[in-house]
């Protein structure tokens, strides 16, 4: 099990990417998880956007990857509240909806990637990376 030295800088990073999953549907983190793979820790997981908030704030990961439709605090409330305290922690959302108008709510929080669920398996590790090295990524585009 990897720790973080800190966070990335020129676009290394030492140790595993320590992330927080944040999603309502369980079957979506575990495929995730799986997508992640040995490059990345994830340190928590969250089925609200409340729990993001606390696990965000408490552990300070690298990462949080982030439904937008969640129980309790929605996704881009929670990443507007971890941005303002924390922003330190990249934020990437991965979402079912490709709506323009979606996509821009969720760049105003201060997030760095905006995946679509149905590009996870392409898009998610490349988006991560991308906001590591302070690049915007968004599925079917690329940095901006």
């Amino acid at each position: 099990m990897g720790v973080s030295k800190g966070s990335a800088t020129g676009g290394k990073h030492v140790g595993k990417i320590r992330v927080v999953l944040a999603d309502d549907h369980q079957a979506m983190i575990a495929r995730v998880r799986e997508m992640l793979g040995d490059e990345f820790e994830v340190v928590e997981e969250a089925d609200n956007g409340d729990k993001a908030v606390t696990s965000v704030l408490a552990l300070d990961p690298d990462v949080l990857v982030t439904d937008i439709s969640m129980p309790l605090v929605n996704g881009l409330e929670a990443a507007r509240t971890i941005h303002e305290a924390n922003r330190r922690t990249k934020i990437i959302f991965l979402t079912i909806h490709e709506d323009p108008d979606f996509i821009a709510a969720a760049l105003s929080t201060g997030a760095m990637g905006y995946v679509a669920k149905p590009r996870l398996s392409t898009d998610l590790v490349f988006a991560i990376h991308e906001a590591l090295k302070g690049h915007i990524f968004v599925s079917n585009s690329r940095r901006i």
